[in-house]
């Protein structure tokens, strides 16, 4: 069920859970049937061991057909990466590519050109400035949102934090592959409008087979597509 965050639910004092921006969030749209993707996945090691980031893996769907259905594929990752193309609106949807911050995009087995996203993301007006905190623990958390001016949605991503897999088929066959911090679900949880409050979570939104973390986003959407990732916060 979707709850609207109302004022006042809960006013951020010194004793709730502490509030911290990441540097940049990423994700990486990627497949185990993408010959070039194995780099991109590897460097995601990288991304995602780096305390200032928060790194997701969001596996797709479309190159299922060359001859190795992706194990961890997910349609909706499929579907989120076009709409993040049609808001651009440059309609440019690829493997291995990378969505920094909701607003730039990149190749994603290259380091310097991921480097200069995660700038060009963070200079954006809005980027990252609403406080998102986690607190809790034993599946029983809550997440803190700060006061600011900006509206947008809650979304929680459950996250299996490494995933093995040996490919059988397709243009990486007999490669097995690690892939980090891999989004297992994208669940709206709220709305928020502005307002200091608190949501808490209940067990079946930070649940999927293989979760074993979280991440919280507040994301902007325009016409129903994503937009810039106002905060974001991971259970780590």
């Amino acid at each position: 069920m979707r709850r609207t965050v109302v004022a006042a639910l809960l006013l951020l004092t010194a004793s709730g859970p502490a509030l911290a921006q990441p540097r940049a969030v990423i994700e990486l749209f990627t497949s185990q049937g993408c010959s070039s993707c194995p780099p991109a996945d590897k460097m995601m090691s990288g991304w995602a061991q780096d305390p200032t980031l928060i790194a997701l893996s969001l596996p797709v769907d479309y190159w299922d057909y060359l001859g190795w259905k992706d194990t961890l594929a997910n349609h909706t990752f499929s579907q989120r990466q076009r709409a993040y193309s049609e808001a651009r609106g440059d309609r440019a949807v690829y493997t291995p590519q990378i969505v920094v911050d909701g607003v730039h995009h990149a190749v994603g087995s290259n380091g310097d050109e991921v480097r200069r996203a995660i700038e060009i993301a963070g200079a954006r007006a809005n980027v990252l400035t609403v406080p998102v905190g986690i607190s809790g623990k034993d599946g029983a958390y809550s997440v803190s949102l700060g006061k600011t001016t900006l509206k947008g949605e809650v979304w929680i991503v459950p996250v299996e934090r490494a995933a093995k897999v040996t490919i059988d088929r397709g243009e990486n066959i007999g490669q097995t592959v690690t892939y980090s911090n891999v989004a297992r679900g994208f669940r709206k949880i709220a709305d928020y409008d502005g307002s200091a409050a608190t949501l808490s979570l209940k067990p079946s939104d930070i649940s999927a087979p293989g979760a074993d973390s979280f991440v919280v986003l507040v994301q902007a959407s325009t016409s129903g597509k994503p937009g810039a990732i106002l905060g974001a916060a991971m259970q780590r």
